[in-house]
């Protein structure tokens, strides 16, 4: 198993519009992302075979992608078709191809594997179900990828990064209940209740205790789950796209379903979303900063316990091992928030 057997999203749908190409990033490999004559997207290694130019710069004709150096001509198999010095005397040579790579589009996502697919892309909680409404967030984070996810499901920070917005300077007892199984880690939180900053009356107005899980999926998605009441239920899901070893682009989708209250709360939770991870996009190249100088020798404390599953399960994929052949291991903690 291989970091580039996992699908990566590379564009929303919407933005790869016919006549269009993208230049994307994952692992350090360089795409080229179009649509061919029928709309569907093509992902080319983003060099032509040629004299090395993008192909992302260059043109589409006719679902075909046209290198803006000298005009050689790919199809949507990465084969060159036409090489326009050669005129009518070109003939197809098998040697003359770009490497193409697997594309799948769902829930309005572009999705690409580099190499051996072993699962499906995930699916997103709530997508298109009646009485949820959704927003969309793109951000590039100057981090890895293993420290942006383990920052999205990091309670512990929230009061000192978002200090008023989240949480507050106030400290409640927290149980935390971490598992690592099959190439996730689940953490439930008990006996929360308050400190959720602005919108706590709105969110929870009867204090009752809230229903709180954070999940990793193998290698790079996260999910955020609050349910407060039957009419109040938020999923935060990050997809995180490791670009390289310091760009990481993270798509957010903040699903909530808030009963009559649906279409008023759209700009209020897209404001705060924003105003949340502009603060993480700062604290986390804050840390990037003293990585490279120092190096990434952390110290733990019990509430980083469901970082140390996240890293035991990436650290196994980059070994080329099964994180789903990691014994299961279950830890309780309590911390203060």
């Amino acid at each position: 198993m291989k970091f580039e057997d996992f699908w990566y999203v590379v564009a929303e749908s919407r933005h790869l519009k016919p006549g269009q190409v993208l230049a994307r990033q994952i692992l350090g490999q360089w795409l080229a992302i179009f649509r061919d004559q029928h709309g569907m997207a093509i992902a080319l290694e983003d060099r032509c075979v040629h004299r090395h130019s993008r192909l992302s710069c260059g043109s589409l004709k006719q679902g075909n992608l046209h290198c803006p150096y000298h005009g050689w001509i790919y199809d949507h198999r990465g084969q060159v078709i036409g090489v326009p010095a050669e005129g009518q005397q070109f003939k197809p040579r098998e040697n003359l191809r770009t490497k193409c790579y697997q594309t799948m589009e769902q829930e309005g996502f572009i999705y690409v594997c580099l190499g051996n697919p072993i699962q499906p892309p995930f699916a997103l909680p709530q997508y298109g179900e009646k009485g949820w409404q959704r927003i969309r967030l793109i951000h590039q984070f100057a981090n890895n990828i293993t420290n942006c996810v383990e920052n999205f499901i990091d309670i512990p920070h929230t009061a000192s990064v978002h200090p008023g917005i989240f949480r507050t300077a106030q400290r409640q007892a927290i149980q935390m209940t971490v598992r690592r199984h099959q190439g996730q880690v689940k953490a439930e939180y008990h006996n929360e209740n308050n400190n959720l900053g602005w919108w706590s009356k709105f969110l929870n107005s009867q204090g009752n205790e809230i229903s709180h899980t954070d999940r990793f999926m193998m290698p790079n998605i996260t999910s955020v789950e609050y349910k407060f009441n039957s009419q109040r239920h938020l999923f935060i899901t990050s997809q995180s796209v490791p670009e390289t070893e310091q760009s990481t682009l993270v798509y957010t989708d903040v699903a909530f379903s808030y009963g009559i209250w649906n279409s008023f709360a759209i700009p209020l939770v897209w404001w705060t979303a924003k105003r949340i991870i502009a603060q993480d996009l700062n604290i986390l190249a804050i840390q990037q900063e003293v990585i490279a100088k120092y190096g990434s020798n952390f110290n733990h404390t019990p509430a980083d316990t469901i970082h140390i599953f996240v890293e035991s399960i990436r650290t196994a994929i980059a070994k080329g091992e099964d994180p789903r052949q990691l014994p299961d291991k279950t830890v309780e903690v309590t911390f203060y928030v």
